[in-house]
């Protein structure tokens, strides 16, 4: 191994650890509850990831465990990954994007529920995102994207505040996303393959 290859190991392994001790700091803080939230609209706002005011607090989430296809080829390579995942070309990903968001939009009029961690969700733009679940009506708005066909599993896994696993929320969502290929629904309606 010549130095710029272990130099390259040692950055990309500093790395990882840095990632997974933020995370496993965020599975040890506890559950915070924000009940009452009320969906604030934004341009950057999209299916999985959106701007919410929950009594004084606003903040931005990121969905734990799904992701739902991008509204803008702002991020061609995510788009592109999106498609492939369901077989669909990059404009059917697209459209599928956009009632995504519209679907979120529309669940979210009504007062919902926020759990957070606090933990960090990343991503490309100025302001902080938090992993959450979020509850509209008592239904998870995970697995309301999932089963209209409008979100794929993917992302941070992470037990529900209640305590369910994650490989038992996994595990839902995939049986979700099942029904959703066999009935065509969302973005499986024009689905070449998978």
């Amino acid at each position: 191994m010549n130095l710029l290859s272990a130099v390259l190991a040692s950055i990309l392994t500093l790395t990882l650890l840095c990632v997974s001790a933020s995370g496993w700091a965020a599975a040890r803080r506890p559950w915070v509850q924000f009940a009452g939230c009320r969906y604030v609209e934004q341009p950057y706002n999209d299916g999985d990831s959106f701007h919410v005011r929950c009594g004084e607090k606003e903040m931005v989430v990121r969905l734990y465990l799904v992701d739902a296809p991008e509204t803008r080829l702002q991020h061609a390579d995510r788009v592109r990954e999106q498609a492939e995942y369901f077989g669909v070309t990059i404009d059917e990903a697209l459209f599928a994007g956009k009632r995504a968001s519209d679907t979120v939009r529309e669940a979210l009029r009504a007062p919902f529920v926020v759990w957070t961690r606090w933990a960090s969700a990343g991503g490309r733009g100025a302001t902080p995102r938090y992993l959450a679940f979020v509850e509209v009506n008592g239904q998870s708005l995970a697995e309301l994207l999932v089963s209209r066909g409008l979100a794929r599993i993917k992302g941070i896994p992470a037990p529900s505040p209640q305590g369910t696993r994650s490989s038992e929320l996994r595990a839902k969502l995939y049986a979700l996303e099942g029904d959703a290929k066999r009935q065509r629904r969302g973005v499986w309606a024009t689905s070449r393959g998978r």
